[in-house]
């Protein structure tokens, strides 16, 4: 038998001529030309030849195959893989609006020279949906009378830029805010960022309360306002008196006792102050000792890092290391009357903690709520109007503070004075996943490392920590 020769093969209705066979080579080659013929895989492939079936390993010299014999084959070809009916959509190609969705947060902020303070305070307040839809209902129109004009444009521009951010991942330009470019040998200087906060809370819970805006009139309070009550007493002269005042954070003050966020909040209540004693007719040391009288959906803390230095003549900074949850529980802190409110909810939520680990329910507590309720986060207890939402099986049931709250926000300072150093913030996106936003580069990073930014160095240090309330539906 020669080494070559031609032969052609009759497949389905299909005859393919002149197919070369290599007699140098095992038939399982010349089946593989067949599969590139007809799509039928080699071992699919059964060829008919003296009466059997061709083997792959088989000899061609015993086979008697001649020049230009007709073979029969049968088999079933693989299925065709048809094209997709869209190419593939390269994420650049997106628009920014779906390219956010995409990657999993919103756009970084640039730093114009020393404008980080603000930076890390907008990505801070940008993940509350409340005050985002607060600001999208605010009028575009003219301010209201009661309203200054900055007042009115700095509201205007904080609504503006969390647009930019919730439709962007390209690093949007810091030049919303005005009010806070003080600049000094043309360059902007560095500001504190917890009096950025404050200063902006403030200025947007005049602006969200106006006559002029449909929103709640008490739309930031709600969302950041802590009720205090307080007993002021002189030890000296035995006069008391009581104290009620609203503020939009707790202080956590740090001193040598001082090693745990919860330690310095108790620090924080406790004040000591001098002024006039009636009874005495001079001035008088008073103690004042306050508790939590209300909670809000998102309670701040700010850590007491900075103090004036008169030797150098300004801002010192306290490094101690002050450890801090990602679940903070405030009950302690809380008014006799607020913890008999908050009783019930925290039952119900022992209940169900309990049931997760497999253990025994006190039947007293939960018999008279119904089996069906579920714990669930604030971040699903509130629609874009910032009212409690309600589910199906929950229409008639109302949304409770249990005075429980999770991290979702961190603004760190990196340096050893508040007007200098670097501000960088740490925010927990909807999916779970943590963002650093160091100014306009947004960086994953992982849970278990948030807590590390507790300070006791030179590097990043928690400043303001943001919680949110976990609720309970009831």
């Amino acid at each position: 038998m020669c080494l070559s020769l031609a032969v052609s093969v009759k497949w389905q209705k299909e005859t393919f001529s002149a197919v070369e066979i290599d007699a140098s080579q095992p038939p399982y080659v010349f089946k593989c030309q067949l599969y590139d013929l007809t799509g039928v895989p080699p071992e699919r492939q059964k060829i008919m030849i003296k009466g059997g079936l061709l083997k792959d390993d088989a000899d061609w010299s015993t086979l008697g195959v001649k020049e230009g014999q007709k073979l029969m084959m049968m088999g079933t070809a693989d299925e065709i893989v048809k094209a997709p009916e869209k190419g593939p959509v390269f994420m650049e190609d997106l628009p920014e609006e779906e390219q956010v969705v995409a990657v999993g947060h919103s756009a970084g902020l640039f730093n114009l020279g020393n404008t980080c303070y603000m930076n890390s305070t907008v990505q801070c307040l940008h993940l509350v949906p409340e005050l985002k839809s607060a600001l999208i209902k605010y009028p575009h129109a003219g301010r209201s009378s009661d309203l200054d004009q900055s007042s009115h444009l700095l509201t205007v521009a904080t609504r503006d830029l969390f647009n930019e951010l919730d439709k962007s991942v390209k690093p949007v330009l810091r030049k919303k805010f005005p009010q806070f470019g003080q600049l000094h040998n043309g360059s902007f200087m560095q500001q504190d960022a917890e009096e950025c906060w404050t200063q902006l809370l403030y200025n947007l819970s005049q602006s969200l309360r106006s006559p002029s805006c449909s929103e709640n009139p008490d739309t930031v309070k709600a969302l950041f306002g802590i009720e205090l009550v307080s007993r002021v007493h002189c030890e000296e002269s035995g006069e008391e008196s009581s104290e009620t005042e609203s503020v939009y954070a707790l202080k956590c003050h740090i001193s040598q006792e001082v090693n745990h966020l919860h330690e310095g909040l108790k620090h924080g209540l406790k004040s000591e102050l001098e002024k006039a004693s009636p009874s005495l007719g001079r001035s008088a040391i008073y103690l004042k000792d306050s508790c939590i009288n209300g909670l809000p959906r998102y309670l701040t803390i700010q850590f007491v890092r900075f103090f004036w230095k008169r030797e150098s003549n300004q801002k010192a900074k306290i490094l101690r290391k002050v450890d801090y949850p990602v679940e903070l529980d405030v009950y302690d802190l809380c008014s006799n009357d607020l913890r008999k409110k908050l009783e019930a909810p925290r039952r119900i939520l022992r209940d169900e903690e309990g049931k997760k680990l497999g253990l025994k329910t006190n039947e007293k507590s939960s018999g008279s709520v119904d089996k069906d309720v579920k714990m669930i986060e604030a971040e699903g207890s509130s629609n874009a109007s910032g009212e409690s939402s309600k589910t199906t099986s929950q229409e008639d049931k109302e949304m409770h503070l249990t005075g429980i709250y999770d991290l979702v926000a961190v603004l760190t300072h990196k340096g050893r004075s508040a007007d200098s150093g670097h501000y960088v913030a740490w925010v927990k996106q909807e999916s779970g996943k943590w963002i650093q936003y160091d100014d306009d580069n947004p960086i994953p990073q992982r849970e278990e490392d948030i807590p590390k930014l507790s300070g006791g160095g030179d590097w990043h240090m928690a400043y303001i920590c943001m919680y949110k309330a976990r609720l309970l539906p009831m």
